[in-house]
């Protein structure tokens, strides 16, 4: 049940044609005013069915990459996708991502407001151990859930704008979870340092 994503780039890359993170942050993203207007005539339609989407784009995450399952504890070990999909765990966490969009879709407007939301999310993922090179899956699956609902309405400008948006979120996600990691790292460094003995009086 792949999705491929019309040549648009939003799909892992593959070995060959690998990106360092480096390199993504490096790569500027810029939302325009027309992204911004088609998203938001879009986001009306989709929220129409805002709980369905949200499980739909996880049973499609786990089936397609079933080793995204080790960062959520309850669905690690549960491979019949069917159960997935009456989960009540999986409704409610996909409600939490597509409440996410919602206030993302409506940041839009006031990117100061959507870069602070997007920065604390990646350091909240940094504490549940969620690494960012999954932010990027959950937008391609989130548009091979939306394009079907969306019909003819769908298009590739549409299809480039919600992909921008995605790229724009996860680039903030990944700084606030790099700063998260520095932060632990510097505390823990600090607290070994205060733990080390004395060098100069061992010698003695």
């Amino acid at each position: 049940m792949g999705c491929a994503i019309s040549g648009l780039g939003l799909a892992p890359k593959k070995a060959t044609e690998a990106v360092s993170e480096e390199e993504e942050e490096e790569e500027e993203v810029h939302l325009s005013s027309e992204h911004i207007t088609m998203i938001k005539e879009s986001w009306k339609v989709i929220q129409e069915d805002i709980a369905k989407v949200g499980i739909i784009v996880f049973v499609r995450l786990f089936e397609t990459h079933p080793e995204c399952k080790d960062v959520f504890f309850l669905f690690r070990d549960v491979e019949d996708l069917e159960r997935l999909r009456t989960s009540k765990e999986i409704r409610a966490h996909g409600l939490r991502v597509m409440s996410f969009i919602e206030k993302s879709v409506a940041r839009l407007d006031q990117l100061d407001r959507l870069d602070s939301l997007a920065v604390e999310l990646g350091r909240s993922h940094y504490r549940y151990c969620a690494p960012p090179k999954y932010y990027g899956y959950v937008g391609t699956e989130f548009i091979c859930a939306v394009r079907p609902i969306l019909k003819d309405k769908w298009t590739s400008e549409l299809e480039k704008a919600w992909k921008t948006m995605f790229q724009y979120v996860s680039q903030l996600m990944r700084q606030g979870y790099n700063e998260a990691e520095e932060e632990t790292k510097r505390s823990n460094s600090v607290g070994s340092s205060r733990e080390r003995p004395d060098k100069r009086n061992t010698a003695l």
